[in-house]
């Protein structure tokens, strides 16, 4: 067992630090550390992009990505997407499309969102394909989904 270090984090523009093995996943820094629990575990092997967060603006997969390898990069989490731009206009199109149903796999579909329109402001079916392929939503709320992303992309949200 790794023994526990001190690990300096920026986390939606807070500074956090935490006691952490430097191998434990960010996924549980976040919920079981922080206590910030929208960011969900869905498979532990990073397929499902239920645990997606930003690592400097870029989507990345929690569940597997170590704490100890996050240095200073700046976390963005579900709970302080909406503060940006992008963030703002993707949750604002979900709500407007009632994009959601059960929501489980909601705040790792709003993350990969987000990051797509931020270094692709106006996305085609393509672009959306590739940047969504890696959230699973049981429910299927996919054709939901790409249509909020076009009206977040749109300014219509």
């Amino acid at each position: 067992m790794v023994a526990s270090t001190k690990v300096a984090l920026t986390i939606n523009g807070e500074s956090k630090t935490v006691d952490a093995p430097p191998d434990m996943p960010l996924l549980w820094v976040l919920r079981d550390l922080l206590g910030m629990t929208g960011t969900k575990f869905g498979c532990g092997i990073a397929q499902c992009g239920a645990c997606t967060v930003h690592l400097d603006g870029k989507a990345v997969r929690s569940c597997l990505l170590p704490v100890g390898a996050i240095g200073n990069r700046a976390i963005t989490t579900i709970e302080g997407v909406g503060a940006t731009p992008s963030g703002a206009k993707v949750q604002k199109a979900w709500l407007d499309l009632e994009v959601i149903q059960c929501g489980y796999c909601q705040s790792g579909q709003i993350m990969s969102a987000a990051a797509l329109l931020e270094g692709t402001p106006h996305p085609d079916d393509v672009d959306i394909d590739a940047a969504m392929a890696g959230n699973i939503c049981r429910c299927g709320t996919y054709v939901r989904i790409r249509e909020a992303i076009k009206r977040a992309a749109d300014g219509q949200a």
